[in-house]
């Protein structure tokens, strides 16, 4: 990774920034709804992204994770949900999105969190120790793109369910469009 390049939590200043980011990293993603900014948008209005980190290289944000909370069906606490990360295109195959994600870990260990989970391709997350595991689950998504990091040995048995910014879509509550699709 660039020297240059600056690890911190995103401040006010950095949320269109990050915005533009989002869009420009999941624009030619297939997999993609292309919903990811307007995702890290709620999860900042509830007050949900526990760490919101920016990369920044000469004044300019070029990436940005959020990490929120999740609840596991089990009733264990202190696990966190990781996406999205976001690095700009031209920035991309650079390590900015491995620092990023290291970092983040990082600070939630320090937070003396249990765990991290994620949606996410396996050769990319299994590099930072993330696996699949049995008997933890999020509902609608296959077992194999749904990973798990415990921090402290123990893997909770249960249903994962993300913050509910991840259901945002950029239609205001209560449009004809979101009542249409409800």
């Amino acid at each position: 990774m660039n020297p240059k390049i600056v690890i911190r939590n995103e401040t006010h200043d950095d949320v269109c920034a990050i915005s533009e980011v989002t869009v420009a990293a999941f624009k030619t993603l297939e997999i993609s709804n292309h919903t990811e900014q307007f995702i890290i948008e709620a999860l900042r209005a509830a007050k949900a992204l526990t760490v919101s980190l920016v990369a920044e290289m000469d004044g300019r944000v070029i990436g940005h994770v959020a990490f929120s909370p999740v609840t596991i069906s089990d009733g264990t606490l202190n696990w966190y949900g990781l996406g999205p990360v976001s690095v700009l295109p031209a920035y991309q195959r650079q390590g900015i999105g491995k620092a990023l994600i290291k970092e983040g870990l990082s600070r939630l260990k320090d937070m003396n969190a249990q765990g991290c989970c994620l949606v996410g391709h396996a050769d990319y997350y299994r590099k930072f120790g993330f696996k699949n595991m049995s008997g933890l689950v999020h509902e609608g998504v296959p077992q194999e793109v749904f990973f798990a990091l415990s921090f402290d040995g123990h893997t909770p048995q249960g249903a994962v369910a993300f913050h509910e910014g991840f259901k945002a879509d950029g239609q205001p509550e209560g449009s004809v469009d979101a009542l249409q699709r409800a």
